[in-house]
């Protein structure tokens, strides 16, 4: 039987061409779409068989949803990172937010999530992704907007979906835009405009 120094190597060996591949195969999808890649070439090139790469992912499709699921990962962490910036509450949102439409521009959440993961794996699957990530965070911080006053006292989840339901459509705009600089700023414009709408609403309300 293997020692555990043995079987510590090959476990490592395995995470570490787990890695290669997931690398190789965002770089791929980034560039060229989910179509436009070969699970046997993603395998050629980090200098492992095709059947390995079917070991760690079983297809294309596989591999493209560890991708996603890594990519989705990050934005939500950057949105939650641009959120923690600020200090006010309100402006959390608001900065979150921002994060999140500004994101478009990253070939890799372009592409990947926004452009081909919907049509890949399908609306329910996508948006459960989304809800793992990002859209957590949104709901997160209109609960606790909700409780601080600063938004009318209402049912969080439909609004959270209706404003995730907003920002991903804007995304997904920006995703086709051909002009992504001039399209960002029209959309973070109309963002500050829905989000203000709904801060004016908490403040009729505080005042009758």
């Amino acid at each position: 039987m293997p020692d555990e120094r043995t079987a510590g190597n090959r476990a490592e060996q395995r995470a570490a061409t787990r890695r290669a591949l997931l690398a190789e195969g965002r770089r791929r999808f980034a560039e060229g779409g989910y179509h436009g890649v070969v699970l046997a070439e993603v395998a050629r090139a980090v200098g492992v068989t095709k059947g390995a790469a079917y070991h760690h992912f079983e297809s294309k499709e596989g591999l493209f949803r560890a991708v996603v699921a890594e990519v989705q990962g990050e934005l939500g962490e950057r949105v939650a990172a641009a959120a923690d910036e600020q200090t006010d509450p309100w402006e959390q949102l608001r900065a979150g937010c921002r994060a999140f439409l500004a994101a478009g521009s990253d070939p890799a959440v372009r592409q990947i999530v926004l452009v081909d993961a919907p049509t890949v794996l399908g609306w329910e699957e996508w948006r459960a992704l989304d809800e793992e990530s990002s859209a957590r965070h949104l709901s997160e911080a209109l609960t606790g907007l909700v409780e601080a006053g600063i938004v009318t006292e209402q049912p969080v989840e439909p609004l959270a979906r209706l404003l995730s339901g907003a920002m991903n459509e804007a995304a997904l705009w920006l995703a086709r835009s051909g002009t992504p600089a001039e399209s960002l700023e029209q959309a973070v414009g109309a963002l500050d405009g829905l989000l203000s709408g709904i801060r004016g609403g908490a403040r009729g309300g505080r005042r009758s």
